[in-house]
């Protein structure tokens, strides 16, 4: 009996259990996501006060150069490094041992041997002068007093690089020493035996020059100087900027990278845990209180938990891997989605949520946490009817202006100008609100991912255009012009207590599809001919009427119609009973089984089903009506919407006595309409 009443009770508490279970996976998740880092405790922002008491070192530790001073110093090294020249022996060898045979060539003319060895000795020491350090294969664009190292095997000579020859320095060279010596008038021939016999033999290695560099940079310091654990880092109201700001970020990497450790690891994440579930519990309590229908729905409740940790895992990685592209992801989509499938306040509560979480790992979080929220305000006030393509576009485009005006804001706090604007930045905006736009296919995937329906679908099911309601209007066209008319009598309605007026709309034009399967037998389809009822009894008329909402629910499953929209077909009269065909059965047999003439409900479980069922019974009803009268509307929709509330039916649909009042003034206006009553005026 034990087991039993505890089973029935684990029963009983099923979704609670699973909500419990995804708010502990959820928590787990986000925390498993963070950056496994310390927090640093003091809040602090370039160019303004110190906000907190003097602060001073709690231990040693050195001071971080800034990006900027390890580029420049990087970069004067880069420009200054020595290069290394390989000289090539072989060629300046090659070309030496051809001297004699080349300049017997071309020099013959000589015909006296002292004259002859004069010249040649000449040309030698010309040759020998030119390779002396060698020609260049290529020109480089380093300056001609820059030092570089001329490697000729394993030795390197220093000298500069204007000692070695190029090609119009090589030309130069040998015009000048001939002009200048007393073979001027061989000229031409000199020329000639250089321009065969001297070839390149001088060129830069770069492999050799590229390690040197590389080990040269990896000499650079990251840190100038360092901190005493114990002297004073900054006074309470001194400007945060300068060598203050650079010694208090020196303190918040130094700090965060040592709180993070094995000793301490696990009460870190305890500390991450309590504050991620504090976050998720908060959200829990607003929906429960405030969107009982969404608490209770285990879906919805995990399609809202599963956008969280999406966008927590999409800024997180982004801070991993690229922190400075933070603005790039599109936070704003939360609350445009959030917004398409339930309200307003819901998507802003959980965009704000999400927002304080990721203000645990973003840098600048103060900054972040200020820019999202402003957005995600915007896109809730801006955006409306996010169905039409142009709205989210004036969204979107709004959007972008408050983020980057909110960022321009920031930075004449932190600069005081805004001459060195970070433009990237600004483009990073933009991006984020043309990645933004992505939010119509995501919606799309996640009406079909979680069976949620949004106003977009909604529009596209109202077009009585489609397949479906083509074919109503075909088979049942009286049963179609009624469905016409409680789609306009339950919108109104809608819109007047703030319900979903687009899915009460939807709700009403396929509530009846049912019909289809034998439309004949209801009374707007049946012509003067006869009722064909006349030939069946109560009973096997009331089971063919009845069976109108189990048909209807078959055709909306075998056409794909949201599950949402079938919840109208099914509830739409709830459990009552099809009291002509009763009263008529009971006449002829006094132990007639009420329960064989009722619906099989269930009853209406919504405010919009609420609705449909009213307007439902009020406009079928008001086809009875013989010269209607303002007075006569009047008593009849209080009437029939008494008699429905005698019988429980909205007592699970959230609705109040307040609503349904405003509710029948809708419906006695509509109906006045319809009957185009006016004002009797004395003859």
């Amino acid at each position: 009996m034990l087991v039993k009443n505890f089973l029935d009770r684990l029963y009983k508490s099923q979704s609670a259990i699973y909500r419990i279970f995804l708010f502990i996976c959820t928590t787990a998740l986000i925390v498993y996501l963070f950056p496994k880092g310390g927090i640093f405790k003091y809040e602090f922002t370039k160019g303004k006060p110190w906000q907190y008491e003097n602060l001073y070192a709690p231990f040693d530790f050195a001071i971080a150069k800034t990006e900027e001073d390890i580029d420049v110093e990087k970069k004067r090294i880069t420009d200054n490094v020595i290069p290394y020249f390989q000289y090539d022996t072989i060629i300046a060898n090659t070309a030496k041992d051809a001297y004699d045979a080349t300049f017997s060539n071309y020099l013959k003319v000589i015909n006296q041997s002292s004259a002859r060895d004069q010249a040649k000795l000449f040309g030698r020491i010309l040759l020998n002068d030119i390779y002396r350090y060698g020609v260049l294969q290529e020109t480089y664009s380093y300056n001609n007093k820059r030092q570089i190292f001329l490697n000729r095997g394993n030795k390197a000579e220093a000298i500069t690089y204007s000692q070695i020859l190029t090609p119009n320095a090589l030309t130069k060279l040998i015009n000048s020493r001939i002009d200048k010596s007393e073979y001027v008038k061989f000229k031409s021939d000199f020329v000639a035996i250089f321009y065969d016999l001297i070839k390149p033999n001088v060129q830069l290695n770069k492999k050799l020059t590229e390690t040197t560099l590389e080990n040269e940079l990896a000499k650079v310091l990251t840190t100038r100087g360092g901190v005493s654990r114990g002297s004073r880092i900054i006074a309470k109201g001194e400007v945060v900027e300068g060598d203050k700001l650079q010694i208090l970020n020196s303190l918040k990497a130094e700090y965060e990278s040592q709180v993070w450790s094995d000793k301490n690891f696990y009460w870190i994440v305890l500390g991450y845990c309590l504050l991620v579930s504090l976050a998720l519990m908060m959200l829990l309590l607003f929906i429960r209180k405030y969107r009982t229908d969404i608490y209770e729905n285990n879906t919805q409740v995990t399609f809202i938990f599963f956008n969280i940790l999406f966008m927590v895992l999409v800024t997180t990685l982004v801070v991993k891997y690229r922190s400075n592209y933070i603005y790039v992801v599109p936070l704003c989509i939360l609350p445009l989605v959030l917004k398409a499938f339930f309200d307003s306040r819901l998507g802003l509560f959980t965009h704000v949520i999400t927002v304080l979480i990721l203000g645990f790992v973003v840098p600048n979080s103060y900054e972040y946490t200020f820019l999202q929220i402003i957005a995600g305000i915007v896109t809730i006030l801006t955006i409306s009817e996010s169905f039409k393509r142009a709205n989210l576009f004036f969204s979107v485009g709004q959007i972008t202006f408050i983020y980057i005006f909110a960022y321009i804001s920031f930075h004449i706090i932190h600069e005081g100008s805004v001459s060195n604007i970070d433009w990237s930045t600004v483009v990073l905006f933009v991006i984020s609100g043309f990645a933004t736009l992505i939010v119509h296919p995501l919606i799309y995937a996640y009406e079909k991912l979680f069976g949620l329906i949004s106003d977009v679908s909604l529009l596209e099911l109202s077009d009585t255009n489609s397949s479906l309601l083509k074919e109503l209007s075909n088979k049942a066209p009286g049963t179609f012009h009624h469905s016409l008319n409680v789609a306009n009598i339950a919108e109104a309605a809608a819109n007047e207590i703030g319900a979903n007026a687009m899915l009460v709309r939807v709700g009403a034009l396929y509530h009846d599809i049912g019909k289809m399967e034998n439309p004949t037998y209801f009374t707007e389809n049946q012509s003067a001919s006869g009722n064909a009822h006349d030939v069946l009894s109560p009973k096997e008329s009331a089971k063919i009427i009845i069976n109108h909402v189990i048909r209807g629910i078959e055709i909306a499953k075998k056409n794909n119609l949201p599950d949402r929209v079938i919840d109208f077909i099914r509830t739409h009269h709830g459990t009552s009973t099809v009291y002509y065909f009763y009263t008529k059965e009971k006449e002829s047999n006094e132990n007639v089984n009420i329960e064989d003439f009722q619906y099989p409900g269930p009853k209406p479980f919504s405010k919009e089903t609420a609705i449909l069922m009213m307007s439902d019974s009020v406009e079928a009803a008001s086809k009875s009506l013989k010269n209607p009268t303002s007075s006569l509307i009047d008593s009849f929709v209080e009437k029939i919407i008494k008699k429905q509330m005698e019988d429980g039916q909205f007592l699970n649909s959230n609705i109040t006595f307040k609503e349904i009042q405003q509710i029948k003034k809708v419906f006695k206006r509509k109906l006045t309409n319809i009957y185009h009553l006016r004002i009797e005026y004395p003859e």
